[in-house]
């Protein structure tokens, strides 16, 4: 199993990195200690095991929007019902995001508690209004249930202007190892999955510091036998 860790935005001015850590299961106790002592913010999905950190979770958008979609694509084509409803709520939110994109973390706090904060009440008072309404097997009623149980976490990004909607900055980061994996069957020993790791964390980390990845591989191989002290080799991270 691949964990990828990531901080910072393209947009950012702090660090920004991805690192991706092997480990041979998907139990909490991974995170768990790999994040020993970290009490900050943590961006997630519904998995439960990230509750083992010290963590303050903050709660995925796109998760929760793509039961919906699931929902919608059950009522069946060109039919509308519940499922678009709680769709275009979410969009709404969505839409205020994307114009807050290049504004500053005390901007998107304020504007979040002007134009999200309502919207999402007005969500909270639907899924409950809901829950009870519709058939328990039904995946809208599934989607709602997630919705409502991961809902501190999800309304957590009006606390501060610099956590995120959703958790999409670890999605992208991992995409390309899932697209390539089944290319890299000989990654099977131990020693070749953490290689990889490695190797994925030097390429996403240049990619979102703006670094051509070719360019800089190229370079850190050159530079690499002459970095014979953790000065030098600090020197040729991709940051």
């Amino acid at each position: 199993y691949m964990w990828v860790y990531g901080c910072g935005l393209e947009s950012s001015t702090g660090p920004k990195l991805v690192l991706f850590d092997y480990q041979d299961g998907r139990g909490g106790k991974h995170p768990k200690a790999y994040l020993d002592g970290y009490k900050g913010y943590l961006h997630v999905d519904g998995y439960t095991g990230y509750e083992q950190t010290e963590a303050t979770l903050v709660g995925c958008w796109a998760h929760a929007r793509r039961k919906f979609v699931e929902a919608q694509k059950a009522q069946g084509k060109g039919k509308t019902g519940k499922a678009d409803w709680a769709i275009n709520h979410i969009q709404k939110l969505y839409a205020l995001e994307s114009k807050l994109k290049t504004q500053s973390a005390e901007v998107k706090y304020r504007e979040r508690q002007k134009v999200a904060k309502p919207l999402l009440q007005q969500l909270w008072d639907w899924l409950e209004k809901s829950k009870d309404a519709i058939p328990k097997e039904s995946l809208l009623s599934k989607a709602i249930t997630y919705s409502l149980n991961q809902w501190p976490k999800l309304i957590r990004y009006l606390d501060d202007g610099k956590l995120n909607i959703d958790n999409n900055r670890a999605e992208r980061a991992i995409k390309p190892f899932v697209i390539g994996r089944k290319a890299w069957l000989f990654a099977n020993t131990t020693s070749g999955a953490k290689a990889s790791a490695a190797l994925y964390s030097l390429v996403e980390t240049a990619k979102i510091n703006g670094l051509e990845p070719y360019d800089y591989m190229t370079t850190l191989f050159k530079e690499l036998p002459t970095a014979d002290t953790p000065d030098k080799l600090a020197q040729l991270l991709p940051l």
